[in-house]
């Protein structure tokens, strides 16, 4: 959170300082001479478009002056094909089971410590 809000505050500032050179030119186009007026042109007149012969739509056939369509005659029947046989699958091997039982660790003794004089 605490990112953000420094991320926040560097683009605020960035932003207002931004914005200074902005303001300045800003006032600074307002206190220039007013602009002296330029002469004005006529242009000439724009080109009329000629009228254009419009193309003829073909006329089509109504939908109920067309001709039926053929009729299908029946498909050939296909003859049977014969069904394959898959052999037996074969049995699958038992799967080991994992022993849950943990084995203990032996225990040696200590070594004898020796003995001080």
């Amino acid at each position: 959170m605490g990112y953000f809000n420094c991320f926040a505050l560097g683009f605020f500032v960035a932003l207002s300082l931004a914005s200074i050179d902005v303001g300045v030119a800003a006032r600074h186009l307002q206190q220039l001479p007013p602009m002296p007026t330029f002469p004005t042109t006529t242009l000439p007149p724009f080109a009329s478009i000629p009228n254009l012969p419009q193309p003829s739509i073909p006329s089509f056939p109504r939908p109920g002056a067309l001709s039926p369509l053929p009729t299908m005659s029946a498909l050939p029947t296909l003859p049977s094909v014969p069904r394959a046989t898959l052999p037996p699958l074969p049995s699958m091997p038992s799967i080991p089971t994992i022993p849950t039982t943990i084995p203990s660790i032996p225990f040696f003794s200590p070594p004898p410590s020796p003995s001080s004089p």
